[in-house]
């Protein structure tokens, strides 16, 4: 169990290392885009790679749980609700396959509320590659937050 761990980190440090050579340092990344699938041939300027997320003020927060990649691929993104509920305008999901590809979701503002994105699928024994999970929340008074911006592998036995 242990050598899997190390053999994975190991794969995703080569992959990012990878990305960081191949991308420049002149990109940038405009803001959202409106289609519900799209695919670039070049990878983004961010890649694979989470960045810092925002904090909201206590009294308008919410959260989203981004779920463990499952054996089809699929990422399920639920709402949890919070404090600020009542504000959500919309909540724009971001998907960065490895292949460079992007898939934008939205999930609506009723708690409990689920989408399963399409991520990248492991092949027979061999486990898929990380995808990255970005989740964006537009309040009413127009300001957006990124609450979420993480990496999932595709689910390991165990």
């Amino acid at each position: 169990m242990k050598s899997s761990a190390v053999i994975t980190f190991i794969f995703l440090l080569c992959v990012a290392v990878a990305v960081a050579g191949c991308t420049s340092s002149t990109t940038s990344q405009s803001g959202s885009s409106s289609s519900s699938t799209s695919s670039s041939g070049s990878s983004s300027g961010s890649g694979l790679t989470p960045t810092a997320t925002d904090v909201m003020p206590d009294n308008i927060a919410v959260t989203v749980t981004v779920g463990e990649k499952d054996y089809l691929g699929k990422i399920p993104v639920t709402f949890d609700g919070g404090q600020g509920q009542v504000n959500v305008k919309t909540i724009t999901i971001t998907l960065t396959k490895a292949d460079g590809s992007t898939q934008t979701a939205t999930l609506g503002s009723d708690k409990g509320t689920t989408v399963k994105l399409d991520g990248t699928r492991g092949e027979g024994s061999l486990s898929g590659q990380a995808d990255r999970v970005q989740v964006a929340v537009t309040m009413n008074n127009g300001q957006t937050y990124k609450i979420v911006d993480v990496l999932r592998e595709y689910r390991t036995r165990g």
